[in-house]
């Protein structure tokens, strides 16, 4: 498939760009029939060929392990004509340029980053080619037509132009109007193996995160939060603090106090000096059992209908309907590299150096803790050692420019401490789903469903919740695969006094753990084998039927396995990609060892194989961490749980083999980053169910009396 693009030079070459010389490109872009954002922000997407030969993509999401750094580089370099590990990247400042066009903001998540840039940095590359080219052919006196590139060089005949030789001359030419792209059987790069390009610096612990940043004369912080959520500092007392060594200074930011001092570890240890009265507010008797007794008031509404087909209520008058009741549990994202963030405040303005998804984000809360405008901000994005959803919330940013307005002039690292990462998180939500299911003839003829769950989106962009639709809380239902002739497919949006946050997957894993969990339950209803239910309802699915039928293959699925072995499947579509995953277990009742998890995928187009396979493999990792025994509770308004010795995360010997098998079926691709998370709680609770016959409903499962080995 081929495209063309259609752009103005006004569009084309952005004033002031010419940085360094030579040829640099910047065009905004939008998907066709998109709305702009509330902001009035479009995407933007950059490129520079400078005259010593270098190519420059500033790259405009941020890098977290998801090797986006890679995968973007294979975009550009397919059209341009370059070896991708030639392509210099340079992280995107905090600019509306670079808002992302599928989330409206300059975001990196949600599965976005190949798909957001697959037709925009394509673009770029073609239209800077036929500049090249039409520089090299003036310059010959020969038509651009018989000249090609090859390895960042122009070739006519036996004659090459490189292109920084032609850069100059190339930013001269006319922008071209209508340059198709390549059609998928000419692609020499996308789909092709490629080691990731900082793949050789994080071997050798030579990238730098946020938590490196060093600057001369940097100082150290840490803070001692208010232990309830949503509390603040009554009245304190420094000054045997102040009085350790190293110390500086001790501040209050309202919402807990800090240390600076020389360095992180003085600054920790003096927290324990501290006196601290606080008003704990509204949320000091907040437990988990009045948590989820608010959710259950809730369910009686009647919610926002999502998804509806035929008369529920009618198949359920003249049926008994299968009812059954399942919850969803709190999460912290535990990511490895803490929060953290150095931030200056100085006459010039702010600067701030942190790992952040949202810099956009981060730039405004740094703007209002420093008092200043937002332009006056300045954020330096580093390299994310582990986001998952966490680092969309830039809290740990407005905090540490808080404390450095202390000490005007001199940057300072905030660093929390891994209680406080988990005490202090915003939690996947909590979630109570109900569902009600009828089968006639040996397949579901009704369903209803209401998942009842505080909206993320309500706190973190208020506003954009409409007739109480929030677009991430119906991920996994709005999109459901499965041809059932009467639907009720609901969500109610109640909040339960918790700062909840997208976690990887965000809602598509709370929904999949129910869905796929039910839909098992009607297979066994109706005395049907899961895999052969689920496909009977996909016939205008079929790439989603592929997956499945894939997955059951190369796992050796059978209902009748060896005694003391167990299969569990789960199948859906997630962020344009269509997955499918067998879980294969041992042992009994008492105890339960996962053996293998097969996954067959379709992301449509796979630009970065590997890749997909390392993400889906590392997205399944995290689904253990929701599926075995996880969890956040609350007590007293405050967390109960401090680190991995009450929040385990699986270890090695508990992960068992990931298979990937991969199946192009879709003429674009698909998200990959957040889709190897959904299946696996209801893959493997499925999988209990048919070794043990116990159907559990809650996550973790570990809750439901299961032992994992």
């Amino acid at each position: 498939m081929s495209a063309n693009i259609h752009l103005s030079r006004r569009q084309f070459l952005q004033a002031g760009a010419l940085l360094g010389g030579g040829l640099v490109l910047g065009f905004r872009w939008a998907p066709a029939g998109a709305a702009p954002a509330a902001s009035g922000f479009t995407a933007n997407a950059w490129i520079a060929v400078r005259p010593d030969g270098r190519v420059q993509l500033v790259c405009p999401r941020n890098e977290m392990g998801q090797d986006v750094h890679t995968s973007l580089s294979m975009l550009l370099a397919e059209e341009l004509g370059v070896d991708p590990r030639t392509v210099e990247v340079v992280q995107a400042p905090a600019d509306p340029a670079y808002v992302n066009g599928m989330l409206g903001a300059q975001i990196t998540g949600g599965s976005t980053s190949v798909r957001d840039s697959w037709i925009k940095l394509r673009q770029a590359g073609a239209a800077a080619r036929t500049m090249l080219v039409g520089a090299a052919a003036a310059m010959w006196d020969v038509p651009a037509a018989e000249c090609t590139v090859a390895d960042g060089q122009v070739v006519h005949g036996t004659r090459t132009l490189a292109f920084g030789a032609l850069a100059d001359a190339a930013a001269k030419q006319p922008v071209p109007k209508d340059v198709p792209l390549k059609p998928r059987a000419e692609f020499r790069l996308i789909g092709r193996p490629l080691a990731r390009l900082d793949g050789a610096a994080k071997a050798r612990g030579q990238t730098v995160y946020g938590i490196d940043i060093q600057l001369p004369g940097l100082l150290h912080a840490a803070l001692l939060p208010c232990p309830v959520h949503g509390g603040k500092v009554a009245s304190f007392d420094g000054s045997a603090a102040a009085k350790r060594p190293g110390v500086r200074k001790v501040v209050s930011i309202g919402e807990g106090v800090a240390v600076i001092a020389d360095h992180w570890w003085q600054a920790q240890q003096a927290l324990a000096e501290l006196k601290v009265q606080w008003d704990e507010g509204a949320q000091a008797r907040l437990d988990n059992a009045a948590i989820y007794a608010t959710l259950e008031r809730a369910k009686e509404q009647s919610g926002a209908r999502v998804k509806q087909a035929g008369d529920v209520e009618a198949v359920f008058a003249r049926s008994k309907p299968i009812e059954a009741r399942y919850t969803s549990q709190m999460l912290a994202h535990v990511t490895m590299e803490p929060q953290n963030c150095t931030a200056r405040v100085g006459r010039d303005g702010v600067d701030v150096w942190a790992s952040n998804q949202h810099p956009q984000r981060a730039q405004a809360l740094a703007a209002q803790a420093a008092g200043v405008k937002p332009e006056r901000v300045r954020i330096h994005s580093q390299q994310i050692g582990g986001g998952f959803g966490r680092r969309l919330d830039t809290d740990y940013v407005a905090q540490a420019v808080a404390i450095a307005k202390a000490v005007p002039g001199t940057p300072v690292k905030l660093i929390w401490s891994r209680e406080d990462d988990v005490r202090h998180d915003v939690y996947r939500p909590p979630a109570l789903h109900l569902l009600r299911g009828s089968v006639q003839d040996g397949r579901v003829h009704a369903l209803a469903y209401t998942l009842v769950s505080p909206s993320i989106t309500n706190r973190m962009f208020p506003g954009v919740v409409k007739d109480g639709i929030d677009g991430f809380m119906v991920e996994g239902v709005a999109n459901l695969t499965y041809g059932i002739p009467n639907l009720d497919l609901r969500t109610v949006i109640q909040e339960v006094g918790v700062r909840v946050g997208y976690w990887r997957s965000v809602s598509n894993a709370l929904n999949a753990f129910a869905i796929e969990s039910f839909i098992d339950e009607l297979a066994h209803a109706a005395g049907a084998d899961p895999v052969a239910f689920r496909a009977a309802m996909l016939d205008a699915q079929p790439r989603q039927r592929a997956v499945l039928e894939r997955a059951a293959k190369e796992a050796g699925w059978t209902t009748k396995p060896a005694p003391g072995r167990a299969f569990g499947v789960a199948s859906m579509e997630c962020y344009d990609t269509h997955l499918a995953l067998v879980a294969e277990i041992s042992g009994d009742a008492k105890r339960v060892k996962l053996e293998r998890l097969t996954f067959a995928v379709d992301p449509g187009i796979a630009v970065h194989p590997d890749q997909i396979v390392a993400q889906l493999q590392g997205g399944a990792i995290n689904g253990l961490i929701d599926a075995l025994r996880s969890k956040i509770t609350f007590k007293d308004g405050r967390v109960e749980q401090a680190n991995f010795g009450d929040f385990p995360i699986p270890r090695i010997g508990e992960v068992p083999p990931i298979a990937v098998h991969l199946i192009e079926g879709g003429d674009k691709p698909g998200g990959i980053g957040e889709t190897g998370v959904p299946l696996v709680a209801p893959a493997i609770a499925n999988a209990v169910f048919a070794l043990t016959g116990q159907r559990i409903r809650s996550l973790p499962l570990a809750d439901g009396g299961v032992t994992f080995a």
